[in-house]
């Protein structure tokens, strides 16, 4: 596996209105495809934590959102 990109995204938590600060990370996997791992920040086990498959067109268009549209993949 090879890290391609990783960012922090930070965001107001719903109910308790804290900053806190999620984690995005690309990786690009031995066969040509991308993995997409999310973060929310918290610890385990409160913590969330999601595995995306993305082919390559999904992976570009993370890798180019605006700084506005960063995380979108979460919904």
């Amino acid at each position: 596996m090879q890290l391609i990109s990783s960012r922090t995204i930070p965001f107001l938590e719903s109910q308790s209105l804290v900053a806190e600060k999620a984690q995005e990370v690309l990786l690009r996997d031995d066969r040509g495809g991308f993995i997409l791992y999310l973060a929310d920040g918290k610890p385990t086990p409160t913590g969330e934590e999601r595995v995306l498959f993305l082919d390559l067109r999904e992976a570009l268009i993370w890798l180019n959102e605006p700084a506005q549209e960063q995380g979108s993949f979460w919904t």
